[in-house]
């Protein structure tokens, strides 16, 4: 008995040795399992689903301090993409996101609530030249090793943002974004 108790510490140990300290994210992008996908209204008749196709983010994420976490995310507006060609070079001029003055969106945590599966993202959103406070409702999907020897965790996250706070018309109302997040550990 006393050799199957030292054994299930070292396994735990081992087990909390990539697990319950911080470790370092970057998107994994490569293997396209990170989305940034948003619902909009149109005309209050039905929607415009799209997505970005071109950012980069990182992420600490601390399974025994999650508060501590921290989440880091730039949008390319340009890669805008809603399967329409035309409607999007139109929502990319200056009546909508007006990319060539503001090329990027960032995302900045600021703080943390919740615990380790599931709670609230702080931070600050620039979007369309306006920077505000936001709160994203986030969950863990999952982490663990992959089959290529490298470590892995995953979140998703929704927020809805109100198009008008943003400069953009308000009859386009509220913009639900829903994203989906794979990091792989930077080591």
């Amino acid at each position: 008995m006393k050799k199957v108790t030292q054994w299930m510490s070292l396994v735990l140990a081992g087990l909390c040795t990539q697990q319950c300290t911080a470790a370092d994210y970057i998107f994994d992008k490569v293997g396209q399992h990170v989305f940034i996908s948003f619902k909009a209204s149109h005309l209050g008749y039905s929607y415009i689903l799209g997505h970005f196709e071109d950012f980069n983010g990182r992420f600490t994420y601390d399974a025994a301090d999650p508060g501590s976490s921290t989440v880091s995310v730039t949008i390319d507006v340009k890669s805008l993409d809603t399967d329409h060609s035309e409607r999007d070079k139109h929502l990319r001029g200056p009546e909508y996101f007006d990319v060539d003055a503001n090329p990027k969106i960032s995302f900045t945590s600021t703080s943390y609530a919740g615990n380790k599966t599931e709670g609230t993202l702080t931070g600050d959103l620039n979007f369309c030249g306006v920077d505000q406070k936001v709160d994203i409702a986030v969950s863990k999907i999952g982490e663990g090793k992959d089959p290529w020897g490298g470590y892995r965790s995953g979140f998703e996250g929704s927020v809805t943002l109100t198009a008008a706070d943003y400069g953009l018309p308000a009859w386009i109302g509220d913009v639900e974004v829903y994203l989906v997040v794979e990091g792989v550990l930077v080591e």
